[in-house]
């Protein structure tokens, strides 16, 4: 049978990291290519402990079904939390527990967006959220990204010229992928954009706790005075991905939006997985398990940084970041950064993911790539390293 398929997902398109993963099952393969957090990162016997006195103690709550608001517990210690942080307002917002911050970011364009709107985003960005947008017919419009976050000139000539631009998708903490951290002057200049020319901000935050050096920075939703911040946050970088539980907080009259819309897609996240991350939360030293994680992460990123200062060559420019789990390598420009990172899987057997994943059009050029610090053992992480660094001389010269 011939398929025709729907207008909102005909032109969708495997992404090219998913073509890059399908490299590291060959053998001797390194993979810098995954988004995934530390293995031993996961509290895997509290977590062990939990789920057991749970179903002992109340098996019915764990396997039965909910409601799509996600369970009360674990919501109100999630309001009492972003409360603290100024990223939920008593009175005026709500918050929905989701599957995964991707889920929260796609019922934020699903509600706001009518096929033609424009939703704004950085370029380049992350390639989940992109597709979800993509699916929705809406007219993606990148800003590019400096070192301290979108440049704002383009981002008020794209809200002055893009038609109906309803949203501004962000991620201000350790982007994905270019680990960079928008500043407060820039965090600021986008709140009075978004203001003055009346949008929505879509503020996505899953590695803000994972700052390993460096100061933090207020949200945007700490500045929100106008009620026009939506703020989705994930337990998948601090506590498993495998929980698929994220939620997102914002104005009440659209978080009830989202709740229909929701109910419509999976009737509830994962009842079992929230109940564990409530009594996680509960019962656990948040402080000593989130610096436990950023301990992990600061010595898993010195040791890739140190292995690329001492074996890359000195024409491949990159950053350290101060947190996250990615490292944003730029080739010169006339550098061929696909066939690049063909060659580094090929033949060198390192897989990366190449720049134009993350823009909103693959055929975008860019000659950068991603590296990934946490998924890698210590033992790859400087083997791995070491076999780039010699091809990055090979391929460019000292």
């Amino acid at each position: 049978m011939q398929f025709q398929f729907s207008e909102n997902v005909a032109a969708l398109q495997p992404s090219a990291i998913r073509e890059i993963l399908k490299f590291t099952s060959m053998p001797g393969v390194i993979s810098f290519a995954a988004g995934n957090p530390a293995p031993e990162a996961f509290p895997v016997e509290t977590v062990a402990e939990i789920s057991a006195q749970l179903l002992r103690e109340n098996p019915i709550l764990a396997m039965q079904y909910s409601i799509t608001e996600g369970y009360p517990a674990l919501r109100t210690l999630l309001k009492e939390r972003l409360a603290g942080e100024k990223a939920f307002y008593e009175g005026r917002d709500e918050l929905i527990i989701t599957s995964g911050a991707q889920q929260a970011n796609e019922l934020t364009c699903k509600v706001l967006l009518n096929r033609g709107d424009t939703l704004i985003c950085e370029a380049p960005s992350f390639i989940g959220s992109l597709n979800a947008f993509k699916s929705y017919g809406v007219n993606l419009a990148g800003i590019p990204l400096e070192e301290d976050g979108m440049n704002m000139a383009a981002l008020e000539e794209a809200l002055k010229t893009q038609p109906n631009c309803k949203l501004i998708y962000v991620i201000p903490n350790f982007q994905n992928p270019t680990g960079g951290v928008m500043s407060l002057e820039k965090r600021k200049q986008l709140y009075a954009l978004a203001c003055k020319y009346n949008v929505v901000i879509l503020e996505d935050n899953p590695y803000g706790d994972l700052r390993f050096s460096g100061e933090h920075i207020p949200s945007i939703k700490s500045m929100d005075t106008e009620n026009r911040v939506v703020y989705s946050g994930t337990f998948s970088k601090i506590l498993a991905p495998g929980f698929r539980v994220g939620y997102v907080s914002g104005p009440a009259e659209l978080i009830s939006k989202i709740i229909v819309c929701k109910q419509v897609s999976d009737v509830h996240s994962n009842i079992w997985a929230q109940a564990v991350c409530e009594r996680f939360m509960r019962t656990v030293d948040l402080d000593a398990h989130f610096e436990g994680l950023r301990e992990i992460y600061r010595r898993k990123c010195d040791l890739m940084i140190g292995q690329m200062e001492t074996t890359f060559s000195r024409k491949v420019a990159y950053k350290k970041p101060e947190g996250g789990l990615f490292i944003w390598c730029t080739l010169p420009e006339d550098c061929d950064m696909n066939a690049f990172c063909a060659k580094a899987v090929q033949e060198y057997k390192i897989a990366l993911v190449p720049g134009n994943a993350f823009l909103i059009s693959e055929s975008d050029k860019t000659t950068s790539f991603r590296m990934n610090f946490s998924t890698p053992t210590d033992e790859q992480i400087v083997k791995g390293t070491q076999i780039l660094g010699a091809m990055t001389r090979d391929v460019l010269g000292d």
